[in-house]
């Protein structure tokens, strides 16, 4: 590793002024992505500043139709959480499917969401429930917060202090993870509030997005059945070893239509008791 200062924050005014004061400073919580990357020597920050242990960055709460996550909340914390589960059963269950128990027990939901990797659970997630991105400076919503590859709304000096995610009606996630990585090869996060549907794909392209051919579709009738006449425009995915352009395409369609099912499981099953 290259030589840099360790800072252990006291607050989130310090890490902000911190970050603010040296521009090659790099924040460090969980260190999931960012220890592996000065281990390889392909980052040199000047300051790593500690705020894992910040309690501004934690907890979990849910009121008034809200569900409320400190950016340095662990992934196993939102995955056992009986709050998270009671609000939005889906969020617990993708924070559980998350790389392997050493990640999860060590990497945060802020850390995830700051990095963006195009194959990250959260971020489709925060997109499909129309997530608001809070930082030491502003308010961000999720459409505007995810900006491609690696890239966010981020400022430099500014830090993710918590996520706020409205409460739906009906979420569910299903995703093809890598068999070496847990990373979704593609993933889909389907949420349905009131007549709204938003579908976010993660893992396929080179950044999560929307699906909306598959949300007016899903408006009009929620069943897996509306998607099956759609494609995801194979285009601008991804295309690696692992898989062509074509298949992450198919594979995005087969895990919608995957957590549709799961959505309308509840009601078939509701209606099936009653007769």
């Amino acid at each position: 590793m290259h030589t840099f200062s360790y800072v252990k924050a006291g607050s989130i005014k310090e890490a902000g002024d911190l970050l603010a004061a040296n521009s090659d400073a790099k924040l460090l919580a969980g260190g999931m992505t960012l220890i592996p990357t000065l281990k390889a020597r392909l980052a040199q920050p000047s300051h790593l500043i500690d705020i894992g242990g910040l309690p501004e960055l934690s907890g979990i709460d849910a009121k008034d139709g809200k569900l409320t996550i400190g950016a340095a909340t662990r992934h196993v914390e939102v995955s056992r959480s009986a709050v998270v589960k009671k609000a939005i059963p889906a969020l617990a269950y993708l924070a559980s499917q998350i790389g392997d128990p050493q990640v999860r027990n060590r990497g945060t939901i802020g850390g995830s969401l700051a990095n963006n990797d195009p194959a990250a659970d959260y971020p489709s997630a925060a997109l499909s429930l129309n997530a608001t991105i809070v930082t030491n400076k502003r308010e961000i919503a999720a459409d505007d917060y995810f900006q491609g590859l690696f890239s966010t709304a981020l400022d430099a000096g500014e830090m993710i202090v918590k996520i706020v995610f409205p409460v739906p009606a009906k979420a569910a996630y299903e995703k093809f993870p890598h068999p070496a990585s847990g990373y979704a090869m593609a993933g889909a996060f389907v949420s349905q509030s009131g007549k709204d549907v938003r579908v976010a794909i993660t893992g396929a392209g080179p950044g999560v997005f929307r699906w909306k051919d598959a949300e007016a579709a899903l408006g009009k009738k929620l069943a897996a059945a509306s998607v099956e006449g759609l494609s995801v425009d194979a285009a601008d995915l991804n295309e690696d070893m692992h898989g062509t352009k074509e298949y992450r395409a198919n594979l995005a369609k087969v895990m919608t239509k995957r957590a549709v099912a799961k959505l309308a499981a509840p009601a078939a099953a509701a209606k099936s008791k009653g007769k």
